[in-house]
């Protein structure tokens, strides 16, 4: 009972210090230091074992770590007797153990200590999790955790297609000379397969990581029964050390060692012993027990993913090779083994995402509310705990659904999502019929229409979210996203314009040879593309109408006189969906048009060049043409960005500016109006003019019926969102009270008095009459 109240309170106080941060803080940065300590420490053990073989550096290491493990835990001293058969099965895990540890360091060893990060240093969690995701089926968290299983596969693919070996790609025997019957077992069988030693080696640390996790699955009942898994890892690892030994002296004395002295490699060894076999081991068991299994499993994943990609990133420099080269040809070859490549760095963020996704918490299955009543509508009302109210995701199909539903709503996003499919499907036609015919011409212009693919991404996603309502903090919408595009896609062009120019320059002078092999084709298909988008797009092609900003206007027919007492009231009038006189012109679309006609001129600029050179040798024809090209982009482009910047800018729109003033003309013959002040008028996206007035009325004056008169004059000008602010006397009274600057208090009052002197006025005109 004891036991149980003590296992209970224990319990309570985890779960009770999962809600408080803070007492989490120091379990979470000892696992990330952890997790680097031991990506680190895996770097070294590869630099490690091409100087040491495996079986004496697993040796050393397991004996290393054991006189630790022992001396911390006394294994044999403490706890309860171990059985006869307690000790067969525990052999039994050691020699299993060993077998993976000696598989696990011969694939470090083909595949890098990156890729071996990558590959193997997963959760038992994550994989079976992965594992649970693919072969059971459920509701809509299982769903979500096909994701990450599927991602989980996509990393291992990108691996295995597009992780190029460079360094080892060109070597007829990469893998050297074969010190024993199992090397060259292993290299026969994956020569029989058609696969590399690099890719041999992924396969293995793939299958070797399932073997793993069932072989840790299988040791938590011996653990139970040892008394505790600490125990047990203590008594295997000096147990595998004990089998190791006569394997690594047999080795050691019959084999020529590469090492110049033993005491230049205790420091190493220390290391990867410490930080690999015993620091992250009991760090990883701390945080178990203090977190939970699947925290634990979520941010130690993470951190070691991230580290091995940082230290792929350093490792190779001077400065890195200087402290952590354990010899000359070593530092060598280090910058030829670490590099990056396109595979790696795709199968890092898939790793990344399905971690993150793999170890998301899951919902209860069938938690539901409690009913609690009916609403003012009479819809019911329920009372969720907080296991009912986990997010799940949505399907990828689902999202993907919404999405095409959203852009194609409306014209101008189904139009830029029309050419965009046509543009990469051009695309990847050109860059696989690249590759086959080994065109590195074609290559690089399909790249170069990937990247004219960018901005036409980037309209599509204005155009969709111009259409988004607004929000408590987007009061406005999203309708400048627009505005914000075409401004970027301009900038766009005009970096490109100029670095053209510039290269078409310093080509002018001594023109480079070109080769014009499929050239010509290439252009020509390139422009039959961009004509369909120049047609399409052709009603974007709006120009923008400069002016200079409209004066501001602050009119008062009065006379500073005496003052008069008056009532105050103020009121907001809108307008929604005012007619325009003018097609509305959409900056956004304006820039995908620009984008499309730069590239429609660069065909056509390809197309001349390459008939000129070919025909008649001029060299110089491609910089001329270059150069002609980029100054009618560069042209082209200053109208775009005015405009954007002239509406980023909040200017008054040049098209109101003679219809405004008007509108404040007719504001001063309407009764009871005696002035105005404070007139903001802006373009805030394409189809929406907004604006903002401050008008001095008569204290007797109906406020509504100002708002409205004056409503309705800024509706017929076009202003679609227009906000009236009504002044009385009462209002100047209150600000001077409020005011404690005395040049305010002097301004109130002098206006004050310029309302008085024009009520007696007004007052002595009717008895006249």
């Amino acid at each position: 009972m004891e036991a149980k109240y003590v296992d209970s309170m224990m319990s309570t106080n985890r779960q009770l210090g999962r809600i408080d941060p803070a007492r989490l803080a120091p379990y979470v940065i000892l696992l990330l230091i952890a997790k680097f300590l031991r990506a680190f420490g895996l770097f070294l053990t590869y630099d490690t074992l091409k100087l040491v073989h495996i079986v004496p550096f697993l040796f050393i290491a397991k004996a290393g770590s054991s006189i630790v493990l022992v001396v911390l835990q006394k294994p044999v001293s403490a706890g309860k007797r171990i059985t006869r058969h307690q000790w067969i099965r525990v052999i039994r895990h050691a020699i299993i153990g060993s077998v993976i540890n000696l598989l696990w360091l011969f694939g470090l060893k083909l595949c890098g200590p990156a890729r071996t990060i990558l590959l193997f240093e997963h959760s038992d969690l994550i994989v079976l999790a992965a594992l649970s995701a693919m072969f059971t089926s459920g509701n809509t968290a299982d769903k979500s955790k096909m994701r990450g299983a599927m991602l989980f596969i996509l990393a291992v693919v990108c691996l295995l297609l597009f992780d190029v070996d460079i360094h080892v790609r060109n070597v007829a025997h990469p893998e050297g000379h074969h010190r024993n019957a199992i090397e060259h077992l292993f290299y026969s069988s994956v020569s029989w397969f058609g696969l590399s030693d690099h890719k041999g080696g992924v396969v293995l640390l793939v299958v070797l990581l399932l073997i793993n996790v069932g072989y840790r699955s299988a040791a938590r009942k011996l653990s139970v029964d040892m008394g505790g898994a600490k125990r047990l890892h203590a008594v295997s690892s000096l147990l595998s050390a004990v089998m190791l030994a006569p394997w690594a002296f047999f080795i050691l004395a019959t084999q020529e060692s590469q090492i110049e002295s033993w005491s230049s490699m205790a420091i190493p060894l220390v290391t990867i012993t410490f930080s690999v076999f015993i620091f992250d081991y009991y760090i990883e068991s701390v945080s178990v027990s203090r977190l939970d299994a699947m925290k634990t499993s979520r941010f130690g994943s993470l951190a070691i993913l991230f580290s091995s990609f940082l230290l792929s990133v350093f490792w190779s420099h001077p400065a890195a090779t200087q402290i952590t080269q354990l010899s000359k040809a070593e530092a060598h070859e280090r910058s030829h083994e670490h590099m990056l490549t396109g595979g790696l760095i795709f199968s890092t963020l898939f790793f990344m995402l399905a971690v993150r996704i793999l170890s998301a918490p899951t919902p209860k299955a069938g938690s539901k509310g409690s009913f609690i009543g009916y609403d003012a509508g009479g819809h019911p009302l329920y009372s969720f705990a907080g296991d009912a109210i986990q997010r799940t995701s949505q399907s990828l199909v689902t999202i993907g659904k919404n999405i095409l539903r959203q852009v194609l709503a409306e014209y101008d996003s189904r139009q830029i999502f029309y050419f965009l499919c046509i543009n990469l499907a051009f695309t990847f036609v050109e860059l696989i019929y690249g590759v086959w015919t080994n065109s590195l011409g074609l290559i690089s212009d399909g790249f170069h229409m990937l990247f004219d693919c960018t901005a036409l991404v980037m309209g599509l996603t204005a155009a969709v979210m111009s259409r988004w309502k607004a929000t408590r903090i987007f009061s406005f919408g999203y309708g400048r996203v627009e505005v914000l595009s075409g401004f970027i896609n301009g900038l766009f062009l005009v970096v490109i314009a100029l670095t053209v120019f510039t290269a078409a320059l310093s080509r002018i002078i001594d023109p480079p040879p070109i080769n014009t092999e499929r050239l010509l084709t290439v252009s020509v298909a390139g422009l039959m593309v961009n004509l369909i988008g120049i047609f399409a797009f052709r009603h974007a092609h709006a120009h923008a109408h400069g002016g200079r900003q409209c004066q501001s206007h602050g009119h008062s027919h009065n006379q500073p006189s005496h003052g008069h007492n008056h009532s105050h009231g103020h009121g907001h009038g809108h307008s929604h969906g005012a007619p325009q006189e003018h097609a509305k012109h959409n900056t956004n679309m304006q820039g995908v048009f620009l984008h499309i006609l730069a590239d429609t001129l660069g065909s056509v600029g390809v197309i001349v060049s390459s008939i000129l050179i070919d025909q008649f040798g001029l060299l110089i024809a491609d910089p001329v043409c270059s150069i002609f090209i980029a100054s009618m982009i560069f042209i082209s482009v200053l109208p775009l960005l005015k405009e954007a910047s002239l509406i980023l800018l909040q200017r008054t729109p040049t098209d109101l500016e003679p219809k405004l003033v008007e509108g404040f003309d007719k504001i001063l013959t309407l009764e009871g109006v005696l002035s105005y002040r404070n007139q903001h008028f802006w373009e805030h996206s394409a189809d929406k003019h907004t604006g903002t007035l401050h008008v001095q009325v008569m204290p007797e004056v109906s406020e509504q019926k100002i708002i409205a008169q004056i409503t309705a004059i800024f509706k017929e000008i076009g202003v679609s969102n227009f906000t009236v602010q009504v002044e009385k006397e009462a209002y100047f009274q209150h600000m001077s009270g409020l005011s404690s600057n005395f040049d305010e208090v002097l301004d109130m009052t002098r206006k004050m008095q310029a309302l008085h002197r024009h009520t007696h006025n007004a007052a002595d005109n009717i008895k006249a009459i």
